[in-house]
């Protein structure tokens, strides 16, 4: 299998889809020559790569921050920046934001049962002071 670089760098990245990497990953086990590569890719890596690309990759320039996310949660971004979240979603599928975006979710699923239950306690209670009267 010939893999480009930018392949194996998006794999070190985290960047790549779930049958991406599973695909990668199998072919890692089984290609001595692969592996190699890879080593070398990550060894560059540490030496500090300094490149443009490089940079961006890292720091993640293009990624939306977790701010943006929760807010495109709520639908509250201005169109032009929704617009750019939801293509880097769904067209890029970058998993450090989707894993974001799936950790955001689930803390406001656990925030509404918190609140629904904070609100039964307090209508329980305030129904037991009204039936009083």
């Amino acid at each position: 299998m010939t893999t480009p670089r930018e392949l194996l760098e998006s794999y070190l990245d985290d960047a790549l889809g779930e049958s991406e990497t599973a695909r990668l990953e199998q072919e890692l086990r089984r290609d001595e020559e692969l592996r190699r590569r890879l080593l070398a890719v990550m060894g560059e890596r540490d030496r500090g790569e300094h490149t443009v690309g490089a940079i961006w990759r890292r720091h993640r320039l293009s990624c939306p921050s977790r701010e943006q996310l929760g807010s495109f949660l709520l639908n509250v971004l201005d169109a032009g920046l929704r617009d750019y979240v939801d293509f880097h979603l769904r067209t890029i599928a970058c998993a450090y934001c989707l894993a974001n975006l799936a950790d955001l979710q689930a803390q406001q699923q656990a925030d509404a049962a918190v609140i629904q239950q904070r609100q039964q306690r307090v209508f329980q209670s305030s129904a037991g002071l009204l039936r009083k009267r």
